[in-house]
């Protein structure tokens, strides 16, 4: 499979494409303010001599900018915002001002470290930085589309480019000469590949690749985090499990794969296989969220995934969103795209608040009221990547090869797309993920027959197809996907229906700390119980009934977000005691109260103000 040609595809209001307005009218804009006000943007001038003072950590700031940069170049696509094109193109002087004549570009060496490049290979983050720098070039160049880099008339040239152009110059020429510096986190592998996507430039590609062979010589520690941290333990192919700062490992595995897609090398393949199937079978929570554990920002151990201690950071489910779309690329397999779904939908959007200004850093599946939205963070990784991820988001909707189309999240569209036999128009209508029907709408058709593929969602109980109105007998295949092959003519429509209904999720019972319990889910969405306000403190002491006949729908509403409300029967426990311990049965304790209990969807918990929350409830059966 091949991602569709830039700008084949645009979202069509729904549900992203409200999101991705609201970014970039709201959340790109209170970014920009955000690197101003926080010391981003006022490092780089220190380091440009433009400012006095002193420097602000963490030492890797300069990323955030070049994330944000990332963001408004892809909103470039949907036309040059007058804000946003002034911040861009003031940041991208700043960038050029404070760059070094051989090519050298990191605020934090520059102005506390001058003599020291290169000198913390496990936490500097140079490389780290350098490639979100590349990554924003990367999508400065397909974004402004003409070939001299210009928008239009009267529009501004490429100038992210030419900054990270000199930059990745500098590194092919020094880090050849440095043959044991591993950088401790990764992000520039994928970064080199995609420049070489662009670039064509094989010294490039061959660097991601050296940078890759190099892990495993255990060189890499840092106070209490050793090399399994940093996935310098062991050689990337003979890894076998995913292991140590979750952010980190999934941001090498996306480069892992990117080598794969342009080598062609299978235990490059191979590694990956094995370290998504070890993630997957017991190291991901219900939401899609990774990472175990607060001590190092890590996976923990098989079946480790507490609720409460839950770490899952958006930037690693962004990383995973990331990665799962090169596998998708890759094996052409459903079991992917429905990872990004559960994770895009839950274990990442959950940290974006609804009004657009407030954010989670980390996302557990059960706070006890604590749990607050900040409109920003002293390590502020995860609000820029969140605003690149979503101005970028058509290109995860779908893909193409050379007789075939491919729709892998739905989402309202506008698709069209160069294959062999001609231009495949097709507008996607669907209420999605609200209701579960979606209509392909032929615009103009390729010569020849074309396969055009729909996902089919796992958890669908239901599956029916359409063709031009009549009901057409198909069954997904082994890839997860629903194939009809025909020449297409304009006019033609394709209707698929797969309903909507709440169903009760239990978990592994190796997974310890919520054996027993019981969780909601309904279409990609997964639900969390909360009480807010008055009840604010009613969790902590309610089971909910067998869910075995799911939950009653609802309509409602949590702030301006109109949702579906799930409701069902619990009890409360009555127990009033001085000691959290009793013999007998809860009645003995104390007694019991019948209560109805509601959820939402995860994403949308902690935006009414101060609340409990649990996604996973004691379950009890009459």
């Amino acid at each position: 499979m091949l991602p569709l040609d830039g700008g084949a595809l645009s979202l069509d209001g729904g549900f992203w494409g409200h999101r991705q307005l609201r970014n970039r009218e709201v959340t790109i804009p209170h970014g920009m303010q955000m690197l101003d006000e926080r010391g981003s943007l006022d490092n780089l001038r220190l380091a440009a001599g433009k400012a006095k003072g002193d420097y602000q950590l963490p030492l890797f700031m300069d990323s955030d900018v070049y994330k944000l940069l990332e963001a408004v170049a892809w909103e470039r696509q949907r036309g040059p915002g007058p804000e946003q094109e002034r911040f861009y193109e003031q940041a991208a002087a700043l960038l050029a001002s404070v760059q070094e004549p051989d090519g050298y570009l990191n605020s934090f060496v520059q102005v506390v470290h001058p003599t020291e490049r290169f000198g913390d290979p496990a936490m500097g983050h140079e490389l780290y930085c350098a490639g979100h720098l590349f990554q924003a070039a990367v999508a400065e160049a397909r974004s402004t589309g003409a070939a001299d880099g210009t928008l239009g008339p009267g529009q501004p040239k490429q100038v992210v480019g030419p900054v990270a152009d000199r930059f990745a110059t500098y590194l092919l020429e020094v880090l050849p000469d440095k043959p044991s510096f591993v950088p401790g986190h990764p992000e520039v592998e994928m970064a080199l590949v995609e420049m070489y996507r662009q670039s064509g430039s094989q010294p490039l590609l061959d660097l991601a690749e050296d940078l890759v062979r190099r892990r495993g010589r255990s060189s890499l520690t840092f106070g209490s985090f050793g090399p399994e941290y940093f996935q310098d333990d062991v050689e990337v192919v003979k890894a076998g499990k995913v292991r140590g700062h979750a952010v980190r490992a999934l941001y090498l595995l996306s480069g892992v794969a990117d080598l794969y897609i342009e080598t062609g090398r299978q235990d490059l393949l191979g590694a990956c296989l094995d370290q998504w199937d070890d993630m997957v079978k017991a190291k991901t929570y219900l939401t899609g969220g990774v990472g175990s554990r607060h001590e190092d920002e890590a996976f923990g151990d098989p079946y480790e995934l507490p609720p409460d201690r839950a770490y899952c950071e958006t930037c690693a489910a962004i990383a995973s969103i990331m990665w799962n779309w090169r596998m998708c690329l890759i094996t052409g397999q459903a079991r992917f795209a429905e990872l990004i779904e559960r994770t895009l939908y839950n274990g990442f959007l959950a940290g974006w608040g609804l009004d657009g200004r407030s954010f989670f850093y980390v996302n557990p599946l059960q706070s006890r009221g604590r749990a607050t939205r900040l409109p920003w963070y002293r390590c502020a990784c995860c609000p820029p990547n969140l605003m690149r991820l979503v101005a970028s988001l058509e290109h995860y909707i779908a893909t193409h090869t050379s007789d075939g189309f491919q729709l892998h999240q739905f989402a309202p569209a506008a698709v069209r797309q160069h294959l062999a036999g001609g231009v495949l128009g097709v507008r996607v209508e669907t209420p999605y993920p609200q209701e579960g029907w979606l209509v392909l709408r032929v615009e103009e058709a390729p010569s020849g027959t074309t396969d055009l593929a729909v996902r089919v969602p796992s958890w669908a109980r239901e599956f029916s197809v359409e063709l031009n109105g009549k009901a057409k007998t198909t069954e997904p295949s082994v890839d997860g996907y629903v194939h009809l092959v025909r020449r297409w003519e304009p006019g033609d429509e394709v209707s698929i229906s797969f309903p909507l209904r709440s169903r009760v999720v239990r978990p592994d019972p190796r997974i310890d700390a919520v054996r027993g319990c019981a969780s909601l889910e309904r279409g990609p969405f997964v639900y969390c119980f909360e009480s807010v306000g008055d009840d604010a403190e009613a969790l902590h002491d309610v089971e909910v009934q067998s869910l075995d006949r799911g939950a009653a729908e609802r309509a409602a509403q949590v702030g301006p977000e109109p949702v579906v409300e799930l409701t069902c029967t619990g009890r409360r426990l009555n127990i009033d005691r001085s000691w959290p311990y009793y013999e007998g049965s809860h009645h003995d304790a104390g007694g019991l109260q019948e209560v109805r209990l509601s959820a939402v969807p995860y994403y949308a918990w902690s935006n009414r103000g101060p609340s409990q929350m649990r996604v996973w409830v004691p379950e009890f059966r009459r």
